[in-house]
């Protein structure tokens, strides 16, 4: 596998994955492997505690590629490919560390599934979004942007296939925020740095706690976050940034 497709640089506990396919970083095989090698790797690496995933050129992601559509006629292809497709939004949803997701282009069918995975999304102003997947004789994306829209937008992106400007996306409160293109990836880096400098133990705990938090009643949600608390409450990391606000100073983070 090579690890050209999908570029990795990390400084300052900021990991900058980037999308490299030129043209329009159609995802294949190959990325999809990548992509789950990377946000696997960054849970347990303690130099990375955020992730920001973008695209080189002004296309994000164009979707699959169509040129590696799985063979229906060849036993077992077809459900091996789904499981592959399937587990590479697991692992950005599964990854411990928070992922910023900086959309700078169009971002279409599996493009628009990468961003729905992410934790923050922000765009620029020239991105657009959609399911294309109706006019390619495909279907499938409702499970990735359901948690995003509402019922009738949901039904529209999967049923029309139209392409949705990043402006309309943060009009309905979808996306953290749109810059102009050449100020995105620094506004990314500035909200991964605001993440950096927090708690690794609290961040991961957050994370988990949104993931979860999702698939419970509000009652059962509290109390799920109540033991996160506890069990923060202990740990040393918290007993620093206590005394660091009490003597107003910058906390020092061990991640225990």
């Amino acid at each position: 596998m090579s690890s050209d497709v999908v570029t990795l640089e990390v400084s300052n506990y900021i990991a900058v994955a980037t999308l490299n396919r030129p043209p329009v970083n159609a995802v294949n095989a190959e990325m999809r492997d990548r992509l789950i090698e990377i946000f696997d790797a960054a849970t347990d690496r303690d130099d990375i505690r955020v992730v920001v995933l973008t695209a080189q050129g002004r296309i994000f992601c164009a979707g699959a590629d169509l040129k590696q559509r799985p063979d229906p006629r060849v036993p077992g292809q077809y459900w091996h490919h789904n499981r592959i497709t399937r587990e590479t939004g697991n692992a950005m949803k599964e990854c411990t560390k928070p992922i910023i997701c900086a959309v700078n282009g169009a971002a279409l069918g599996a493009g628009f599934g990468l961003m729905a995975s992410s934790d923050i999304m922000m765009a620029s102003e020239n991105a657009v979004f959609g399911m294309p997947e109706i006019d390619v004789g495909l279907a499938g994306g409702a499970a990735m942007i359901r948690e995003l829209f509402g019922k009738s937008w949901t039904r529209r992106l999967m049923f029309t296939g139209d392409r949705i400007p990043a402006a309309e996306l943060y009009r309905l409160g979808v996306i953290d925020s749109v810059w102009p293109e050449a100020e995105l990836l620094p506004a990314a880096m500035k909200m991964a740095e605001r993440i950096a400098s927090k708690s690794p133990l609290g961040i991961k705990y957050a994370k988990n706690s949104c993931n979860f938090v999702e698939l419970m009643s509000p009652k059962d949600a509290y109390r799920f976050e109540q033991n996160f608390t506890y069990e923060l409450s202990k740990t040393e990391d918290a007993q620093e940034a206590r005394l660091a606000q009490l003597e107003k100073r910058k906390p020092n983070f061990k991640g225990r």
